[in-house]
Order: C-alpha cells, then structure tokens, then sequence
C-alpha cells in the first residue's frame, strides 16, 4: 500500500539546535531511495507502506546511535485506495484551485 506519510522526529535531551539529528533522518530516507521533501517543521515522505516504516524505524536508530538518548515523534499517515496520488499532486491540486 503506497502512502503519504508526514513526519516529524525531535531527540530530546540535546540541547536547543537538532539540525544534526534532521540531516541525519534525511540521510536515512536518501539512502531509502524515498521521495521526501523537508520542510520547517517535519518532512513529507511517500512510498510503500513497509519501505516507509522501516526508514522512519532507521531515523530513530540512527538518531540514538549519534547521541539522543530520547525521541518523541509525531507521524501523520494518508493512504488512498481509490486512484494513487503523490505528493506533488496534492500541491498542485491547491495551487490550481488558487489561481
């Protein structure tokens, strides 16, 4: 099942910055092979159900493995059986409704 997943990863017990921690996570979903796109407050990442999981399981290892001794993540999760649908064009679906 393909889904689009919003995901938002914050290690605890690091201090203010966790820039480190984010690059870290995105490393993870690049090497995933997974179509991702940052933004302020999280990344948007769409793929196979499984495929997702396990990165999103990955960022978590390998957030702890540089030094977050906690995480406490937030995950928004779509599916659709009804037709596919990507990321890009639920954008552009309100950029066409905008206009």
């Amino acid at each position: 099942m393909k889904v689009i997943v919003d995901l938002c990863v914050v290690p605890m017990g690091v201090g203010v910055s966790v820039g480190k921690y984010v690059a870290e996570c995105q490393k993870v979903l690049q090497e995933a092979g997974l179509e991702h796109q940052l933004h302020a407050y999280g990344t948007n990442i769409e793929g196979d159900w499984d495929q997702v999981f396990a990165a999103i399981k990955r960022c978590h290892e390998r957030v702890h493995a540089i030094g977050a001794p906690r995480i406490t993540t937030s995950i928004k999760v779509g599916s659709r059986t009804d037709r596919e649908q990507t990321m890009q064009d639920k954008i552009n679906s309100v950029v066409e409704k905008k206009l």
